[in-house]
């Protein structure tokens, strides 16, 4: 039986890779790293926040509160903040392409033999490369796109969009940031019940990227589980000790 976490390409029975036009996934439509980073970031910040105030014995009603200020804050600023980084870099890649569309028209000779220089570095023949590089002079758009692949390493096709970026960090934050407070939702009031539904939470988000990246889940979601206990129990020993002092 293969294991869900192994990719089809790898399974004993699957076919070529090369005669599936999907088995690559889609790295650069600008959703799966601000998702995976906003639900990780969601559970860790909560998880630490709810263990912080938590730690430091105030109520039920005051972690809620708490924790729902820190989600809708987290959330608005982490789409802020995806938004913007998308942005500026689209914006710089822009600048970029534009500079060398100019340099493709008006040094078309020196372009090319610049390009025809990189392939011949990878081991093409150097003729070749040089007969490629002036072929492919010959259409300004492919001649763009190959010189931003081989100088930039960007596709000027795919670029992701900053407002997918922004609502998906914003969604996965909101979703992430709200696992441990459900005990609390429902009428728990013990902690402990937070901290082990919010250690399943991260866990779990962490075994699902190994479905990404082709690491061993439980591997992953071990290490996620880790460092987010790590977090709460800072963060848990800062509230206790301010609560039994009675700092502010």
């Amino acid at each position: 039986m293969t294991d869900p976490f192994t990719p089809l390409s790898q399974a004993p029975d699957a076919p070529p890779a090369a005669e599936d036009s999907h088995h690559h996934a889609d790295v650069s439509g600008g959703w799966l790293r601000p998702a995976v980073f906003g639900a990780m970031d969601g559970l860790v910040t909560n998880i630490a926040l709810i263990a912080g105030v938590g730690g430091g014995g105030v109520s039920a009603h005051n972690v809620i509160l708490t924790g729902f200020a820190g989600l809708v804050a987290g959330a608005i600023s982490m789409g802020l903040g995806e938004y913007t980084s998308v942005r500026t870099q689209n914006d710089q890649v822009a600048f970029e392409l534009a500079k060398e569309r100019r340099e493709l028209e008006r040094n078309p000779e020196a372009e090319a033999e610049e390009l025809a220089s990189m392939w011949i570095e990878r081991g093409l023949p150097a003729d070749l490369a040089r007969q490629v590089a002036v072929a492919v002079g010959r259409n300004p758009d492919a001649a763009l796109r190959l010189h931003a692949q081989e100088e930039l390493g960007v596709n000027p096709a795919e670029q992701p969009s900053p407002w997918v970026a922004a609502f998906s960090s914003f969604l996965c934050f909101s979703a992430g940031a709200l696992v441990p407070l459900l005990p609390y939702l429902v009428g728990a009031t013990q902690l402990w019940l937070s901290l082990i539904v919010g250690g399943v939470g991260l866990f779990v988000a962490g075994a699902l990227t190994a479905r990404f990246t082709n690491r061993r889940w439980y591997v992953s979601g071990l290490r996620q589980l880790v460092l987010g206990l790590a977090a709460a129990g800072a963060t848990f020993l800062i509230g206790r000790a301010i609560g039994i002092s009675g700092i502010g």
